[in-house]
């Protein structure tokens, strides 16, 4: 099976800065002939307050060449308590609206795929508690089948026992339970957006990769990470193993977010400002 991951569009009517690396990713996954794409968040850039971001992601989507999934990035649904955008259920009902389900199985013979909402990982909600809950039951009912899991934010950035990395990661109590369900259940593959950074390692048997945005880098505004700062996208092939292609997409525009942050996103640099 050949599935693509792409992340981070960051695509809005409204602020369109990141619009020309769309037509380019899309006339590149028509001639990879993928079985699957999958949209690993931040579909727009502000879909967590302005509905008709996502409702041009939704459309845009469905030009796609083959079936698409989707798993909600901070940009999409909002991010944990005492952030700017907490997500909440009016942000997630909007997203099951016009996205569809922000958690999600897939099953193809000899795999099941899974797709999580991260950003509800570590609230403490009910929410939360569910989707462990129901992780655990997708998990169970793999009946020997490779698994391989999507979601937006990374498990860790620097190493799997780390501290809190607040905006970056999972944070340490719910990391370390995803970990212990990972390799319990002999997860192949954790496959991740939203560092806009390009990686791969891996950690007691499982591979971990960072897709890179097709949208944008972050240049020095922001902590240097491991990984590369390209544009592209993730070639993963799921056969006996699992092999994963990070693939830089020259024909995309090397936007740098830093350029245009006081445009697309003026309330972060005023958040930043007042801490």
């Amino acid at each position: 099976m050949r599935i693509v991951q792409i992340t981070d569009t960051h695509l809005s009517p409204g602020k369109q800065h990141f619009l020309p690396n769309w037509a380019p990713l899309a006339d590149w996954l028509h001639s990879v002939r993928a079985d699957l794409v999958v949209h690993t968040g931040d579909l727009s850039v502000d879909g967590a307050d302005v509905e008709a971001d996502l409702v041009q992601c939704a459309g845009l989507l469905r030009t796609l060449p083959c079936p698409v999934l989707t798993v909600p990035g901070n940009h999409d649904v909002g991010d944990l308590p005492g952030t700017r955008q907490p997500v909440d259920a009016e942000r997630l009902d909007r997203w099951r609206r016009i996205i569809g389900p922000d958690r999600w199985v897939h099953d193809q013979p000899g795999w099941r795929l899974i797709g999580l909402n991260s950003q509800v990982i570590g609230m403490g909600s009910d929410d939360e508690a569910a989707q462990f809950a129901w992780f655990e039951d997708a998990l169970d009912g793999a009946e020997g089948r490779g698994v391989a899991v999507f979601l937006h934010k990374p498990i860790f950035v620097d190493r799997p026992d780390e501290g809190d990395t607040g905006y970056w990661s999972i944070r340490p109590t719910p990391r370390r339970r995803l970990l212990d369900l990972f390799e319990r259940h002999g997860v192949a593959l954790v496959a991740s957006g939203h560092l806009h950074r390009a990686w791969t390692g891996s950690h007691a048997g499982t591979r971990y990769v960072w897709g890179p945005s097709s949208g944008f880098t972050v240049g020095p505004m922001e902590r240097d990470m491991p990984g590369d700062r390209i544009l592209g996208a993730v070639i993963h092939t799921l056969d006996e193993t699992v092999e994963s292609e990070i693939v830089a997409l020259p024909a995309l525009h090397p936007f740098v977010i830093d350029d245009v942050i006081h445009e697309v996103y003026p309330r972060h640099i005023q958040v930043e400002a007042a801490s």
